[in-house]
C-alpha cells in the first residue's frame, strides 16, 4: 500500500519569495531618485521687480535697412555701433523685424550682435 503524503513541501514557496526579495532591492534603490531638480526662486524685492530692463532695441524693415534709436545704420558699420551700444544695454537685445524681411538679413545682425558680446538675442516680429 502505499503511504499518503501529510506534509506540505515549501521549496517552491522559498523560491517565489527570494526572487521577490532579489526584486525588491533591486528596484527599491531606483524609487529615492527625484524625477526633475527644481529651485525655489528666492524672495526678491520689490525695487528688482519694478526695474525696467535695459534692452537694444533694433528694427529690421522689408527693405532689409537697420534702425537703431530711429537711426539707419549701415549693414558695414552695424558690428562696430553694437560694440558701441551695448554696454549701455546689460540685458541684451531685442530684433524686430517686418515679416518680409530677409532671414540672411536677420542672421547677419544676430552675427554681428554676438561678435559684439550680446549674451541674450530676442526677435519679434512687427
Amino acid at each position: 500500500m502505499r503511504k499518503t503524503f501529510n506534509e506540505i513541501n515549501i521549496t517552491p514557496l522559498t523560491d517565489i519569495f527570494l526572487v521577490l526579495l532579489i526584486i525588491m532591492m533591486v528596484v527599491a534603490p531606483l524609487l529615492d531618485q527625484q524625477g526633475i531638480s527644481l529651485t525655489v526662486p528666492e524672495n526678491v524685492e520689490a525695487e528688482q521687480i519694478e526695474k525696467e530692463p535695459q534692452i537694444l532695441t533694433v528694427y529690421v524693415t522689408k527693405a532689409n535697412k537697420y534702425f537703431i534709436n530711429n537711426e539707419e545704420i549701415e549693414a558695414a558699420s552695424l558690428g562696430d555701433v553694437l560694440t558701441k551700444e551695448m554696454p549701455n544695454y546689460p540685458d541684451g537685445m531685442l530684433i524686430r523685424t517686418d515679416g518680409d524681411a530677409t532671414h540672411g538679413t536677420v542672421v547677419t545682425l544676430m552675427d554681428k550682435a554676438r561678435s559684439a558680446g550680446v549674451k541674450a538675442i530676442s526677435i519679434d516680429k512687427m
